[in-house]
């Protein structure tokens, strides 16, 4: 209601201090205001209507005149409210100024290179329509410079800069009479001033991107007051033209590899560097504080470079990103000197000896800003007593995850300095006795029971589980706890998720068993989200979860949200009833490792346990199927799965029927994975009309043809069709492609394709 106020303010402040303006009409422009509830309703918030307008020959209206037609206006409105107050989207009546130069605000569509810019930069930066994900990532709230604006900054001059009041009483000369001169910003100037700073407070992806679609004064003011750019696709747009259209973005997120390079699906070597990126963003952006990495490749340059181009740099988080030591992690330490957050996640690090540097010693050695440090994937050994000064001298610091090297002796004097930790890592858990012996249970356990804040716990890399129950005081606190690098039984566990009645997050490796997932049905009523990771990932193992535990947590834990379980037997009707039970689930990936499982007691496929998935959970937009699927399960999934954002399908389907239903189906289909399955040219194809909709389509090991990939390539020119080849030695077109990636780019075809990589 904040944000529906100061619309109302602003726009109010529009049409009290316009009446001296020359205004002939009202121009109506489609605002996006997805923050307004329904049923607003106000004397300018009106439906668009023949009556409102003033007929050709008409006279203007005075001011008295206006009033009542105003109000007739909010009248006919009021009349036609019923099918106003059902929707979101509203008209907004601004008067139309009429100056020498050109209106701020175009009724003409925006050229189509205004709108491929807007759908390249913005919340779908890959060039796909994408409405989500990062969902990924919300925007963070920036602190603003004055400029924003591009041009020589000087206030006057060339077409892109802000217009800026003289208040020293004119623009140049001595006179002013008459009106004072520059005294007063144009009509039209001052709209564009009030829409940016309406548009300041609209941080949704989707709603921005709905705004620079409404004109060109609106694609304008969205560039300008954009703090958050992200980028799902490194190679969907150019550098260049990224930093060219927004000019004062203070955070980045920017993306690269295909998902399945988490799985070693996409060979070494691939790209996605950060490199070009890196020296772009320097110039354009001296004010950036924020840069978060997904599966892209960061060499110490980079992060060097990182260090020296932001002097207020503050957020820095590389998520299984690889080609970086800790040599560029000391760089980052030593002259971020403003340094927030460091979040090393699932990263890749080079351990050359060589290069191994004392980089947790590099931070400031006066009190730190630091509130997050996460580095439990570096491997390498560090310099604790470094670690344990720098925790002391971080006051504001609330979450810490350590890697395998931290016993729990040096994790006891860890929380000792930091009792307002709210997310911990343990490190490895276990215990290497010093010449006073061992730390015993009830030691630890005092410390976690100093440990008030706690809320999440993670770690327990190399476990001793006879320190388990020292954890026991903050397991009532706790919302979120992983044990996926934990090698635990049912036996180890039940004890500890006994007390963890608020628990929402849960991870776990499948060592549990269904008895141990029972137990966690029986306690965690409120979990949100649940994975359970194969401790054996190889399709032959046997595997210590079934359908049996899955079933127990549908029946238990009811507002379940996300799900990711693997396993090696299911049946339908578990899958069935977690539909049933679980129907606000919005994600959904059941992963049967080994190659087309059917059900296992009545050995049919599951299609009708994923039916049921699509049909029963309305709100689904992410799900990974797997087992014996036919033909029929895809035929569900494109009839019923409209929601649906992000399909992965593996070792699935009988007939390129499956992947033409989904094409059809899912239209709001924006990431398609599919591996290991009989998928050929027929159902690549079937998708060409689809295709500029989409991020990005990945498929491995189908039966694709250089001849389908080329077709593709041909018919659609603003594709990048990239595909990968195992085998060098048949060149023809009937040759097997082992890895397709198609995505939408901006900038054209990369330049920085290894041999390995054709571009079609």
């Amino acid at each position: 209601m904040i944000l529906h106020e100061l619309l109302l303010l602003l726009l109010h402040v529009i049409f009290s201090h316009h009446s001296s303006v020359n205004c002939d009409g009202q121009c109506a422009f489609v605002l996006f205001l997805f923050f307004l509830p329904p049923g607003t309703i106000h004397p300018f918030l009106l439906p668009t209507s023949p009556k409102l307008k003033r007929r050709k020959g008409e006279k203007k209206l005075g001011g008295s005149e206006r009033e009542r037609e105003n109000k007739k206006a909010f009248l006919f409105a009021q009349s036609q409210s019923s099918s106003l107050l059902r929707s979101n989207h509203y008209l907004i009546l601004f008067p139309q100024c009429h100056m020498s130069t050109s209106p701020s605000c175009s009724s003409s569509p925006i050229p189509q290179s205004l709108t491929l810019a807007s759908t390249s930069s913005s919340s779908s930066s890959s060039g796909m329509r994408d409405a989500g994900e990062g969902s990924d990532s919300p925007p963070s709230e920036m602190s603003e410079d004055g400029s924003g604006g591009s041009g020589d900054g000087d206030g006057g001059g060339g077409g892109g800069d802000r217009w800026m009041p003289d208040l020293r009483g004119g623009n140049g000369g001595g006179g002013g009479g008459g009106g004072g001169g520059g005294r007063w910003a144009p009509p039209d100037q001052v709209l564009e001033n009030v829409l940016e700073s309406v548009l300041e407070f609209l941080t949704a992806a989707r709603d921005r991107n709905a705004a620079s679609l409404v004109c060109r004064s609106w694609y304008r003011a969205e560039a300008q007051t954009r703090r958050e750019l992200f980028i799902g696709n490194c190679y969907a747009v150019s550098p260049r033209r990224a930093v060219e259209r927004f000019g004062g973005v203070r955070a980045v997120v920017l993306k690269g590899k295909p998902r399945f390079a988490d799985f070693s699906l996409v060979p070494y070597g691939w790209g996605a560097y950060v490199s070009p990126w890196v020296a772009a963003l320097g110039p354009a952006y001296p004010h950036l504080e924020r840069i978060c990495l997904k599966r892209m490749t960061v060499s110490n340059d980079d992060l060097a470079l990182i260090a020296k181009s932001f002097p207020l740099f503050k957020e820095l988080s590389l998520v299984c990103c690889d080609g970086f030591s800790t040599l560029g992690l000391a760089a980052i330490a030593e002259r971020c000197r403003h340094l927030r957050v460091l979040d090393l996640i699932e990263d890749y690090i080079d351990e050359e000896e060589d290069e191994l540097v004392d980089w947790i010693s590099k931070f400031p050695e006066s009190n730190t800003s630091l509130e997050s440090l996460v580095f439990d994937c570096v491997s390498v050994p560090f310099n604790f007593e470094a670690l344990e000064a720098l925790v002391a001298r971080s006051p504001a610091m609330r979450r810490l995850r350590m890697n395998h090297h931290v016993t729990v002796e040096q994790l006891r004097r860890l929380m000792a300095r930091a009792p307002q930790l709210t997310h911990l890592g343990t490190g490895a858990f276990r215990s290497e006795p010093g010449p006073g012996g061992a730390l015993s249970v009830t030691e630890l356990a005092t410390s976690f029971a100093a440990s008030r804040s706690l809320i999440c716990l993670s770690g327990f890399r190399d476990v001793n589980p006879e320190y388990l129950p020292a954890i026991h005081p903050v397991c009532a606190n706790l919302t979120s706890l992983n044990f996926s690098f934990a090698n635990l039984t049912a036996e180890e566990l039940t004890p500890i998720i006994r007390n963890c009645v608020r628990l929402r997050t849960f991870w776990v490796l499948d060592t549990v068993g269904d008895e141990g997932l029972r137990a966690v049905a029986e306690t965690c009523s409120d979990l949100r989200e649940l994975r359970v990771f194969p401790f054996d990932a190889t399709e032959d193992s046997e595997g210590s979860v079934s359908d049996v535990g899955l079933q127990a947590i549908s029946e238990g834990c009811r507002k379940l949200e996300s799900i990711l379980y693997f396993c090696q037997r299911m049946t339908n009707a578990a899958v069935i009833a977690m539909s049933k039970n679980c129907s606000d689930l919005v994600t959904f990936r059941l992963c049967i490792m080994g190659r087309h499982r059917p059900d296992r007691i009545t050995g049919e496929p599951m299609d009708d346990g994923f039916g049921a998935i699509v049909m029963n959970c309305k709100k689904l937009t992410r799900l990974s199927v797997s087992g014996l699927l036919t033909d029929k399960a895809f035929a569900y999934i494109g009839k019923y799965g409209k929601l649906i954002k992000t399909l992965s399908v593996a070792f699935a389907g009988n007939s390129d029927m499956s992947l033409q239903s989904v094409f059809e189906g899912c239209t709001r289909l924006q990431k398609l994975e599919v591996r290991d399955s009989p998928f050929s040219d027929k159902g690549l194809l079937s998708g060409l009309s689809y295709f500029y909709n989409m991020r990005f389509l990945w498929m491995n090991s189908c039966r694709l043809t250089m001849r389908g990939c080329r077709d593709v390539a041909q018919q659609m020119p603003d594709l990048v069709v990239e595909v990968m080849k195992d085998h060098l030695d048949d060149e023809g077109e009937m040759e097997t492609v082992d890895k397709l990636y198609l995505y939408r780019s901006l900038a054209g075809a990369r330049n920085d394709a290894p041999s390995f990589v054709n571009i079609l």
